[in-house]
């Protein structure tokens, strides 16, 4: 009965690292089409997006795999899954230099959503309340952005 058990759970574990590497792949080809959508502030890229039904960790997959695609820029990603809102802001080291602060983007942003967060001038996640916001609060982003660079 043991023996079955654990194979019963390393199945479980093989399937759950299978889920997340076609998670992964997803997210890669997604990232194509929405760099598609970058706007130039200030000389600097932004990628706004909404992701839809993705948690932190996932979103955070997607900004590092748009981080290697984008060159130089800032990242705003949104998501709201189970009626919360996630944000996620990622600059990359030159944007940085010029004055991008993720944390303060994406506390402005989560600000709109009724949430609140911050963090490191690179990356930063938040959360929020009103998902209805999510396009004002990528507006917001978009904003700060301009005035930080």
């Amino acid at each position: 009965m043991l023996k079955k058990i654990e194979g019963i759970i390393a199945e479980q574990r093989q399937t759950a690292k299978e889920l997340e590497s076609i998670k992964s792949k997803i997210a890669g080809s997604a990232a194509d089409s929405i760099l598609s959508n970058a706007v130039d502030v200030k000389g600097y890229k932004l990628v706004c997006a909404e992701i839809k039904d993705a948690d932190g960790n996932e979103l955070k997959t997607m900004g590092d795999q748009l981080k290697n695609k984008l060159g130089s820029g800032v990242i705003v990603l949104a998501s709201t899954i189970d009626g919360k809102v996630n944000l996620l802001a990622m600059a990359t080291d030159d944007a940085v230099k010029a004055g991008a602060h993720a944390g303060n983007i994406i506390k402005a942003a989560a600000a709109v959503c009724g949430g609140g967060g911050g963090g490191r001038p690179n990356m930063a996640q938040a959360g929020g309340k009103d998902a209805s916001k999510i396009t004002e609060a990528l507006t917001k982003a978009k904003e700060v952005l301009a005035e930080q660079l």
